[in-house]
């Protein structure tokens, strides 16, 4: 058959044109050509194509506005079939056999600049030919070119459906692009926060080894994250539009492709493909390629990202579960605190522990130093609130044979029996400022003299502190120093009181039942709910340590097999509760009426209304209280 122009773009839109059996087919606005196109940006006579037996070339007359094929600018270039012809605002389609379909419109339109004519193109996501519905996809003409292309990209969807490790992802990606395109450098880059950011995270270098660095274009990555659309350049040194780019220029950029990544409609980031080859442009075709991938490993990447996200919370859930500490807490509080020990124990940051008295604060020190590098290290408690002033600084420091009265021989202190280790330092805000002064050099220099000493001893230690005082106020009042403070100060951690953990008291209660029931070797089944109730409603001003000791007294005293409500204390029972029961009410009454009694007896002096209850006037004073008689 004769060969055939058919036009797909311009005002011959749609028209066929077949070459005669001449050996030449001249395009041109002078009406001598063969095909005559009326336009200011033809040339009279403008570009020529030969006929020599089966081989065809295209050649440019020396056109004002040059001619393009396949969206590269030629002087002279063999054309194959199905090759696309530009010239001005016509393009034209090459056809060479004759069992091709008649051609429709393209739909998947690419916005053309003026920079360089048709030098840059631009392609939006929703216009990309192959990533179409089929309602809107157009019939497209079966040529080599395209056949290729749905194969490339069919391979391209298998070989990264699979993985799900995000590296790999990236790698995998990359290559299969460069694979299909004529690229001397590709790059995937991934955008930040802030939209002028991005990283990247995989690089491709022909011939150089793979992640080299690479020159990218910040103007071009720019562009495509703002404006959502990918972008074809070609014969950049020679275009004004980003000659001014210094990593183009340097890196001589002749062509380069970028084309976005979005995964659920968020920008994710950029496929960046350059060469400098002038005979390896880009084209249209690649543009639509490269986008269509793009558009397909979208799925595999949001598979990857939630794939790493699982494997990431599954490896932190698993560190809580492994984090070793004595500590019982299920609630939403506790498990705060075992996040943050998590996360402080590798490290040898100097932690204060704060909370009330009876809160497990030295638990938690004890599971800072077993989850840390030093877990196998000595563990020194020292409680700065049980010691005398003088006897404190022997202890931490230690003392020379003689150094004081006593003082018989050669005492090594806790700081320095804590080497390598870890030192607990207790109650922090009963130590007096002359002492804290001391500490403060000790911990800042990690070096200290034992009393009555003149040599420095160096410790390789870390610092958990624990106080239930507020030392914020203590500064203000000028008994604790704010430089140790801030020393101490560095990571803080607080542990809730038993009143605002409420939901952990009947795990704490049944676990210190079966902790005692071993020690005074008593059967008992459990805590009946009414006394669950009552335990849940107290206030626990005594925390932890007060609850334990409640369970051990209803143990001890209890006479069945199960904990009962007339097993607990008495200031559980006569607390305010909305759990209370009859008889409980009841006894309280009675209470209530035998002290008024009692007082109206004696007028009123607890001494001697306590002489005719039978109890000691201390208990005389706190029973009103608790049953609130006080006017």
């Amino acid at each position: 058959m004769l060969p055939k122009l058919i036009a797909i773009a311009g005002p011959l839109q749609g028209k066929t044109f077949t070459f005669s059996e001449a050996a030449e087919f001249s395009i041109g606005r002078d009406p001598a050509n063969h095909l005559c196109l009326e336009a200011s940006t033809i040339s009279r006579w403008h570009c020529l194509i030969k006929r020599e037996a089966e081989r065809i070339t295209l050649s440019d007359l020396g056109s004002s506005n040059g001619t393009f094929v396949n969206d590269v600018p030629v002087k002279e270039r063999q054309l194959a079939d199905g090759d696309r012809i530009a010239i001005g605002e016509s393009e034209f389609l090459l056809l060479l056999h004759d069992d091709a379909p008649p051609p429709v419109p393209n739909l998947a339109p690419l916005d053309e600049s003026d920079l360089g004519q048709r030098a840059t193109l631009s392609l939006r996501r929703e216009d990309a030919l192959y990533l179409q519905s089929a309602e809107t996809l157009p019939l497209l003409i079966p040529t080599a070119r395209l056949v290729a292309d749905l194969n490339a990209l069919l391979k391209i969807s298998a070989g990264i459906t699979p993985i799900c490790d995000l590296p790999s992802l990236w790698r995998r990606l990359l290559d299969l692009v460069c694979s299909v395109a004529p690229a001397e450098c590709g790059v995937i880059l991934l955008a930040g926060e802030n939209p002028e950011e991005f990283t990247p995270v995989c690089v491709w270098n022909q011939g150089a080894g793979r992640d080299e660095p690479a020159p990218i274009s910040r103007t071009i990555i720019n562009q495509v994250l703002q404006s959502g659309a990918a972008m074809l350049s070609n014969a950049i040194q020679d275009s004004g539009a980003f000659s001014a780019a210094a990593s183009l220029v340097v890196a001589r950029v002749q062509s380069l492709l970028a084309v976005p990544i979005v995964v659920l409609e968020k920008m994710l980031g950029v496929i960046y493909l350059t060469t400098s080859n002038p005979l390896a442009h880009f084209d249209r075709d690649h543009l639509q390629l490269v986008t269509a991938i793009a558009g397909v490993a979208a799925a595999p990447l949001q598979n990857a990202r939630y794939v790493e996200w699982l494997e990431s919370e599954n490896r932190r859930l698993r560190a809580e579960l492994d984090l070793g500490h004595d500590m019982i807490g299920e609630s939403q509080r506790m498990a705060e605190i075992y996040q943050l020990i998590a996360r402080v124990a590798p490290s040898d940051f100097t932690v204060l522990i704060r909370g009330e008295s009876g809160t497990g604060k030295e638990l938690a020190a004890r599971a800072i130093h077993r989850n840390s590098p030093r877990k196998d290290k000595p563990f020194v408690a020292i409680n700065c609130a049980a010691l005398a002033e003088t006897l404190l600084e022997s202890e931490l420091f230690g003392h020379e044979k003689g150094a004081f009265t006593g003082a018989v021989a050669q005492k090594k202190g806790k700081l320095e029996m804590a080497d390598s280790g870890t030192v607990f330092l207790d109650e922090m805000g009963e130590m007096s400022l002359l002492l804290q002064a001391k500490l403060l050099r000790a911990l800042q220099e990690r070096e200290f003299e034992r009393v009555g000493g003149t040599r420095a001893i160096k410790v390789d230690i870390r610092v958990i502190a624990a106080t239930n005082r507020d030392l914020e106020a203590g500064i203000v009042a000028g008994s604790f120093r704010q430089d140790l403070f801030y020393r101490l100060n560095v990571v803080s951690l607080k542990l809730p009181s038993l009143r605002e953990r409420r939901e952990d008291i009947r795990l704490l209660a049944n676990h210190f039942l079966k902790k005692h029931c071993q020690q005074c070797k008593r059967q008992v089944r459990g805590i009946s709910d009414q006394a669950h109730a009552l335990l849940r409603a107290y206030d626990w001003p005594g925390n932890v340590r007060e609850l334990e000791n409640a369970i051990e007294r209803a143990l001890v005293l209890g006479s069945t097999d199960l904990i009962r409500p007339e097993d607990l204390p008495e200031a559980i029972l006569e607390s305010e509760s909305p759990a209370q029961l009859p008889l409980y009410e009841a006894v309280k009454e009675a209470k209530k009426q035998f002290i008024l009694q009692a007082l109206e007896q004696t007028e009123g002096n607890y001494t001697e209304a306590a002489k005719i209850l039978g109890i000691h006037p201390n208990h005389v004073h706190r029973l009103i209280r608790e049953l609130k008689l006080r006017k």
